[in-house]
């Protein structure tokens, strides 16, 4: 049955009242998405009739249980690409964007030449880095198949797979060559701490959780990185976590770590130079 757009607009938008900060907004873009068209259209033909209303309603109701807007159209919008994305893989973050500009700074200033990602996710890291940086080589690593799978699909979209190599292996396990740095973006929440539905229902626990503590894998690539002797280290992690990783840092000792903060102020990461 046909139904204007304005009309299946003020029912999304109801339904999504109490799933998401800004209903009306999320409402245009699946809109949007289910006619293919750009969200200015919607306004200038907020009257027209359209077909398979049904099929509009389906991706509403899969919001308005939570699940997130990228898993339902597929695609996440980062730093200046989109990206696949898919069940069993991590959502990029906008907080991971100042991570690869620090990463990026230290490239240019030292001319590294390869890298490694932990945990690859859907490539967002890698991706970005190699599009910045054309003669640079990188190995990215995840220990599960699905975040393979779906960087290996953005790899291809962009035609990187001269630059990007993707490897199974725990953190930096089955990496022999030698690179100048490790990035990683890894699970580093506690498992008791609560997360929003959105998050934790949806997103993959095993890239979301960091261990009892939160930080014990953020720790324990500190140590491989240093076991390597691989020079720099750039890592994402909790808003709590800058003192616990500052007092194991003093402790196993490396020349230097600098904390960074993200847009809200809150502590976000860590470069470490090693040697």
């Amino acid at each position: 049955m046909p139904i204007s757009i304005k009309e299946s607009l003020v029912w999304a938008k109801e339904t999504l009242q109490e799933a998401c900060e800004r209903p009306q907004f999320e409402a245009e873009l699946l809109l949007a998405y289910h006619l293919k068209k750009e969200r200015t259209y919607l306004l200038i033909h907020e009257n027209d009739n359209y077909e398979n209303f049904e099929a509009f309603k389906k991706l509403i109701q899969r919001r308005a249980v939570n699940e997130p807007y990228e898993y339902i159209v597929g695609s996440a919008s980062f730093y200046d690409i989109h990206l696949k994305v898919e069940e069993g893989v991590l959502i990029p973050r906008p907080e991971t964007e100042i991570l690869i500009d620090l990463v990026a700074e230290i490239i240019e200033k030292e001319n590294i030449t390869r890298i490694a990602e932990i945990g690859v996710g859907s490539g967002a890291i890698s991706v970005v880095l190699a599009r910045k940086f054309p003669e640079l080589q990188i190995i990215s690593t995840d220990i599960c198949d699905a975040p393979l799978k779906v960087a290996g699909k953005n790899i291809d979209t962009f035609a990187l797979n001269e630059q990007i190599k993707l490897r199974k292996s725990n953190l930096i396990d089955e990496i022999s060559e030698e690179v100048e740095l490790v990035v990683s973006n890894p699970p580093y929440i506690a498992e008791d701490f609560l997360l929003e539905s959105n998050v934790v229902d949806y997103e993959p626990k095993e890239a979301l959780f960091g261990g009892r503590v939160g930080d014990e894998l953020l720790k324990q690539i500190i140590l491989d990185v240093k076991e390597r002797d691989i020079k720099y280290l750039a890592c994402e992690m909790g808003y709590d976590q800058k003192e616990p990783i500052q007092l194991f840092v003093n402790e196993i000792g490396v020349k230097s770590i600098k904390f960074y903060k993200d847009l809200a102020g809150f502590d976000r990461g860590f470069v470490i130079e090693v040697k």
